[in-house]
C-alpha cells in the first residue's frame, strides 16, 4: 500500500510487514493534496525488478516521476533512484499523481492544473504545458524516455508527451481489462464531476467547459476535434 508521507508498505498473510518496500519520506513534501500519490510496476516486472512512483518533491512542491529497482532483498527495493520527469507546480493543489502502464507498454502520467480556482493560467488548455493533462511517454528505450510515434503532438504543436489536455485533476484513471479503452476520474471545481473515456489527443474542456472565463462568448470544436473559444 501507498502512504502519502512516502512509504510503500506491503502486507503479506494478511499482516503489514514491518520493513516499508521503499522509504523516500525525505525526498517528499507531504500535506494536503501533495505527497507520494501514484505507484505503477513495470508489466515485466517479474524479470526487470523495475517500477515508478510519482511524488512531490520537497522543499519546493514539483512533481516528479522516478523509477526504481528492487534491491538484493525481493522484499525490500532499492532507494537509489532515476528520475524520469520533473515538472514544476505553481500551487500547493491538483496533483493528479496516478501512473499506469497502458496495454500498449506505455507509461500513463496524470497531471492536475497545478492548483488555483479556475485555473488562473488556463494551464490546462495551454499545449505548452505538461499540466491539466494526461501524458503517454516510453521508458523501455531512450533515457529519460522517449516519445512515442503516435502522441498527438509528436510531430509538433504541442508538448510531444501529451497524450490528452483539459483536465482539472485527473487523479486515477485505469484500463478497461476487455477494450482497452482508458477511463479517468477528473475532480470538478464546485458541483460537477467527471468521468472521461480518454482518447488520443482529445481536448476535455477544463477550464473552458468548467469555468469558462467572463470574455469566452462561445465553445466550439475545430476541425481537429479540439475545443475552443468562438
Amino acid at each position: 500500500m501507498v502512504e502519502q508521507a512516502g512509504r510503500i508498505r506491503v502486507v503479506a498473510g494478511g499482516k503489514l510487514r514491518t520493513t516499508p518496500f521503499l522509504d523516500i519520506r525525505s525526498r517528499v513534501l507531504f500535506s494536503g493534496e501533495r505527497g507520494l500519490l501514484g505507484l505503477a510496476f513495470h508489466p515485466h516486472y517479474a524479470s526487470n525488478s523495475r517500477f515508478f512512483v510519482d511524488y512531490t518533491r520537497t522543499p519546493d512542491g514539483a512533481t516528479v516521476v522516478e523509477e526504481f529497482q528492487v534491491s538484493a532483498d525481493p522484499n525490500v527495493a532499492s532507494t537509489t533512484g532515476r528520475v524520469v520527469l520533473t515538472v514544476p507546480q505553481p500551487f500547493a493543489h491538483h496533483k493528479g499523481g496516478m501512473l499506469a502502464f497502458g496495454p500498449d507498454g506505455r507509461l500513463f502520467v496524470g497531471l492536475g492544473d497545478g492548483g488555483g480556482a479556475g485555473d488562473p493560467g488556463n494551464r490546462a488548455q495551454n499545449r505548452q504545458s505538461l499540466l491539466g493533462k494526461v501524458l503517454r511517454i516510453d521508458v523501455n528505450g531512450r533515457r529519460p524516455y522517449a516519445i512515442p510515434p503516435d502522441n498527438p503532438f509528436a510531430g509538433g504543436g504541442g508538448r510531444p508527451e501529451i497524450f490528452a489536455l483539459g483536465f482539472r485533476n485527473p487523479w486515477r484513471f485505469s484500463f478497461d481489462r476487455a477494450t482497452g479503452r482508458l477511463y479517468a476520474g477528473d475532480v470538478g471545481e464546485n458541483s460537477v464531476e467527471e468521468i472521461d473515456h480518454v482518447q488520443r489527443g482529445g481536448n476535455y474542456g477544463w477550464r473552458l467547459k468548467g469555468n469558462p472565463p467572463a470574455s469566452t462568448a462561445a465553445l466550439a470544436l475545430d476541425d481537429r476535434g479540439w475545443l475552443v473559444c468562438a
